[in-house]
């Protein structure tokens, strides 16, 4: 099948088609792009035509190495009908991307279970399995259940800390208190030596994320008004990601001048992100990442630990590389290199978080 590529200025079309299609992400969407801009990347957008019709979207961050030489990047897409269009989407692709584009990395959308019983495809046509950039592997929950049925099939601890929770007081819901979740958040990824962006991208995610055609929000979990845990949601078309979050210590004490007892407060967060994204009618909601090795020693297992008791629905999204000149693998290495001293700069390990 012959695709075309038709450059797209029109956030409301190009969000249409993204929300519209099967296999699909909200990192897609306009407003993520138009985030990544803070960061220094520049977004271009396609829909993917075959005969006049609409049958994918394409959001592609280039991103400047140094002169001569850039990078492009599909964060968990394309948004396709079908992978099978993928080897022609590789073509399509070539057509566009300029010389000084060297690599072009894709994150199909479509999440492959991790329990061995499909195989994670070595190649799509051109396309060759490669390091991801969101995390590959995640665990995800069908929100299509009864709320019955959800609350039954989460592990038993979980339930008995939604239901502590509760009886303690704790209230969890979409919130507008940003500097709360910065404070959660920047906390946590101190404690974790996890690293973070700009405050500005994710001030920028918030309000573009909401600018368009999905929707950008928090989540937080508080009791007697102090947010203890909480997070930052995209949502586009059936899915619900959770990108960035944590929880703080209750370092406040009681009347008796003894520490508060542990209001579960991480726990009533997950359960009501899950029931917020259900009654606001998405169908997946998205963990955003476990470890793929697991390693009791490591910050990651715990959190893997929390996320296990709300689903365990483990999947892979694996990411694939189209070398578009002869620098490509020498720029792979680089980037490899490069991402290194990030981690042992910020955790003194060569390991990745996840």
């Amino acid at each position: 099948m012959r695709l075309t590529l038709e450059e797209t200025t029109d956030a409301r079309v190009y969000d249409d088609a993204v929300s519209s299609l099967p296999i699909t992400s909200a990192l897609q969407g306009w407003g993520y792009g138009e985030a990544r801009r803070v960061l220094g990347q520049t977004p271009v957008r396609y829909l993917i035509k075959a005969e006049g019709r609409t049958v994918g979207a394409v959001q592609l961050l280039r991103k400047r190495l140094v002169p001569g030489f850039s990078t492009l990047y599909a964060p968990r897409g394309p948004a396709l009908e079908s992978l099978d269009l993928l080897p022609a989407v590789a073509e399509a692709l070539r057509k566009v991307a300029k010389p000084t584009d060297a690599l072009l990395k894709i994150e199909p959308p479509l999440p492959i279970p991790a329990d061995d019983s499909v195989s994670v495809p070595e190649a799509y046509g051109p396309f060759r399995r490669a390091e991801t950039e969101q995390p590959e592997h995640t665990i995800i929950a069908d929100l299509t259940r009864t709320e019955e049925q959800m609350f039954a099939d989460l592990h038993s601890m979980a339930r008995r800390n939604v239901r502590a929770a509760h009886k303690l007081g704790v209230v969890a819901g979409r919130d507008d208190d940003f500097e709360a979740f910065w404070e959660i958040f920047t906390a946590t990824n101190e404690r974790a030596k996890l690293g973070a962006f700009p405050r500005a991208y994710y001030e920028a995610m918030l309000r573009e994320g909401n600018a368009y055609g999905g929707e950008a929000y928090i989540v937080l979990s508080r009791h007697e008004g102090k947010a203890l845990a909480g997070g930052f949601f995209l949502g586009m078309g059936k899915g619900a990601y959770y990108l960035f979050g944590g929880s703080v210590r209750d370092d406040r004490v009681g009347e008796n001048g003894e520490p508060r007892k542990d209001a579960k407060a991480p726990d009533a967060f997950y359960w009501n992100a899950m029931l917020d994204a259900k009654q606001r009618g998405y169908e997946l909601f998205d963990f955003w990442g476990i470890p793929r090795q697991l390693d009791e020693e490591k910050h990651s297992f715990g959190v893997f630990k929390m996320k296990l008791k709300f689903s365990e629905q483990r999947v892979w999204y694996p990411a694939y590389d189209l070398n578009l000149n002869a620098a490509a693998p020498a720029i792979v290495k680089a980037l490899r290199w490069r991402k290194t001293q990030n981690n042992l700069k910020k955790r003194g390990s060569k390991e990745d978080v996840l």
